[in-house]
């Protein structure tokens, strides 16, 4: 398998539509209200029922009950709950539970991720790591230091997220040994609003080096 690309953000479905075309292996569709690009449950089974298939349909959660995720999930159809708060991994353990799979998100590098990671080991499916700090949870377009995610390769497949666009998405790839990349403002004219020549040039980037990955969405 060669390296996963995710779009997350995606509030079109013709837009979704055309990132699928173009080769993303996974969109991302923002259920945080105080994202600029939140969407309603009710454009998101759209966008779902659009690109069923097989393409993963990731749900952005933060800080949301158990109950709530496995409504979205369920209502949407989505295939996968990627959580950037504060979860707990009992919570994780019970959407594992209820048949979701999980990418949990972890703000640090180093010894630090690998012990992070721990806490959810045998509870979340994978993980994304995004170091960069900024208002809303989220990458918020900050490079960082990618390398300081790779220490995780040796425990768990995971993403790499945070300041990636497709001139350093090779350069961040390779200084992480990540399995997959997540990529969202990169892409974008304006919040939610994908440039389709930059999403090419992205995945056609990303997918071009030769990395064996690991499934993370």
């Amino acid at each position: 398998m060669s390296v996963q690309v995710k779009i997350c953000g995606l509030r079109d479905v013709v837009q979704a539509e055309a990132c699928v075309r173009l080769g993303a292996d996974a969109i991302g569709l923002v259920f945080y209200p105080q994202s600029p690009r939140f969407v309603e449950i009710s454009k998101a089974v759209e966008i779902c029922h659009a690109v069923a298939g097989h393409v993963a349909r990731v749900g952005v959660f933060v800080d949301m009950s158990a109950d709530e995720i496995i409504d979205h999930v369920k209502k949407c159809g989505l295939d996968v709950a990627q959580l950037h708060g504060s979860e707990t991994a009992e919570l994780v353990a019970d959407l594992k539970a209820a048949g979701v799979r999980v990418v949990k998100v972890l703000n640090s590098t180093g010894d630090d991720l690998r012990r992070d990671a721990a806490k959810f080991a045998g509870a979340a499916d994978s993980f994304l790591v995004e170091a960069g700090k900024g208002v809303l949870p989220g990458g918020n377009a900050a490079t960082w230091n990618w390398a300081g995610a790779g220490t995780l390769r040796e425990v768990a497949s995971f993403a790499l997220a945070g300041g990636l666009c497709a001139e350093n998405v090779g350069d961040a790839i390779n200084a992480a040994g990540c399995d997959a990349v997540d990529v969202s403002s990169g892409v974008e004219i304006s919040p939610g609003v994908k440039d389709m020549k930059k999403v090419k040039m992205f995945i056609n980037r990303a997918k071009s080096l030769n990395i064996d990955g690991r499934r993370v969405f």
